[in-house]
């Protein structure tokens, strides 16, 4: 049975799998990364430092095996860029993390006469987590970047790109319609950098990747002492799609990790969806599969802004027992790390309406994960239809207080994998080439909607409020 060696690149680690033909995970192989944030607003990381450690996931996932390989797929953060040198392969700039907000009040200068405009050509509302801003930044900001501008060597862009440079034995310098979407300079219309957005954010032109395809031949991928085709590349939220198989359209796929996604995936041209997403996740020869998408990104990272701001000890391992708890807690208006869709205020302050104990208040985070969840459903089911059932993945979805709550306020059956690894997973299946007998035998728990008038109430005011507030 063929194998695949999967790689996903996230935000806290770095991880290599080899996946089967049928989607079971044979070996695995994990380093952790760091994530600086020398001040407010900024999230940096160390590029030689992820390159290192994929080389070690996959160092351990290979040690001792004789599988063999028959193909390999690279899942990355989506959003997060890097500067590097395309002669000598080096980073010029740190990697400027997707949770980066540096150039917050620069762009909000632009969303009034520019706004809609990028909105229709990239599908993205204009916001300071997407590449651009930070890449002008960099440009300004680093003697480095600049000097390698004028003797024509700079290389920037999605670090997927940055990693398939550097972990190919040909250097292929491309980039795929998901990542390449995230820096805010690709018209997922023509399907290639826009000439027009490049000069809106002051850029120059021809530092930028080629533009391929989703599924495509990346090079070849030297990983612990073999030779292995590259042959699928995405974003991590988008391969995670995909690690159930095909993807159904009348399924809301909900990954909650770091940050938290909604999406729904269409085999259709990308749509113009106000106050939401559009994309494509992926292109393969002839097949284009597009997708509708509000965000989160007060999902994990509110959590560790519970641990931090709250002083609450481990609040993960805790919360499973308060989430059953029945006292009610109050309302959590959250805007960690910026407030995503449908409402997109980049500076939205979090607080807390009403009073409770320290473990209330986790609660509360908790269920405005929820909410902000459903009110991207509710948004989009204006202009798609429907979703009959939810699939959840990605760390946080192990809360079951979380699921019911999602299957509570949504009326939508959640169905959860045990998938730790769904973004791996997915794009292992995008690189073997969509295998027919994909997880067939896997198992789910589904979480059925159960009535609960309190929670309703309790959304519906903090809905009212998120109105109040935001004016959406």
């Amino acid at each position: 049975m063929s194998v695949a060696l999967a790689i996903d690149q996230g935000t806290h680690a770095s991880r290599a799998l080899l996946v089967d033909a049928s989607g079971r995970v044979l070996a695995s192989g994990v380093r952790e990364i760091a994530l600086a944030r020398p001040q407010p607003d900024w999230a940096e990381q160390d590029g030689e430092e992820i390159v290192a450690s994929i080389l070690g996931a996959i160092d351990e996932a290979l040690a001792g095996r004789k599988d063999e390989i028959a193909c390999a797929g690279l899942s990355s953060q989506r959003s997060t860029v890097v500067c590097w040198d395309r002669v000598t392969g080096r980073t010029l700039s740190p990697v400027y993390s997707w949770q980066d907000r540096r150039a917050h009040e620069w762009i909000s200068s632009l969303e009034g006469a520019h706004g809609e405009a990028v909105h229709a050509k990239t599908g993205l509302y204009l916001s300071p987590h997407y590449g651009a801003s930070k890449l002008r930044w960099a440009l300004e900001h680093l003697p480095a970047v600049r000097a390698a501008r004028d003797a024509r060597t700079l290389a920037w862009g999605p670090m997927a790109s940055f990693l398939v440079f550097r972990l190919t034995k040909e250097r292929t310098f491309a980039a795929e319609p998901q990542c390449a979407a995230r820096t805010q300079l690709w018209n997922i219309h023509e399907r290639d950098w826009d000439a027009e957005l490049l000069a809106l954010f002051g850029l120059p032109a021809g530092f930028l990747p080629a533009s391929v395809p989703t599924v495509h031949a990346w090079g070849t991928l030297q990983a612990a002492g073999r030779a292995v085709p590259l042959t699928a590349v995405n974003g991590d939220q988008s391969a995670a799609v995909f690690a159930f198989g095909w993807p159904e359209e009348d399924c809301a796929y909900v990954n909650i990790g770091t940050s938290a996604f909604v999406q729904r995936a269409l085999a259709r041209p990308p749509l113009h969806v106000p106050r939401q997403l559009t994309g494509i996740i992926l292109a393969d020869r002839d097949v284009t599969v597009s997708m509708v998408e509000g965000n989160v990104n007060g999902a994990g990272t509110a959590l560790e802004w519970l641990e931090k701001e709250l002083g609450i000890d481990n609040p993960v391992e805790q919360l499973p027992a308060w989430l059953e708890r029945p006292e009610p807690p109050p309302l959590f208006l959250n805007g960690i790390a910026g407030l995503g869709g449908p409402f997109w205020k980049a500076d939205f302050a979090s607080r807390f309406v009403g009073e409770g104990e320290p473990w209330q208040k986790a609660v509360a985070v908790v269920e405005s994960m929820a909410f902000l969840l459903q009110a991207n459903i509710d948004h989009m089911a204006e202009h798609v239809p429907p979703a009959r059932r939810m699939r959840v993945s990605g760390g946080v979805s192990r809360l079951d207080g979380l699921c019911r709550r999602l299957a509570a306020v949504s009326g939508l059956p959640v169905h959860r994998r045990e998938d730790p690894e769904a973004s791996a997973r997915g794009i292992a299946y995008l690189a073997l080439g969509r295998p027919a007998a994909w997880n067939k035998a896997a198992s789910e728990e589904v979480f059925s909607p159960a009535p609960d008038e309190a929670l309703a109430a309790r959304y519906r005011r903090w809905r009212a409020l998120m109105r109040e507030a935001t004016g959406v």
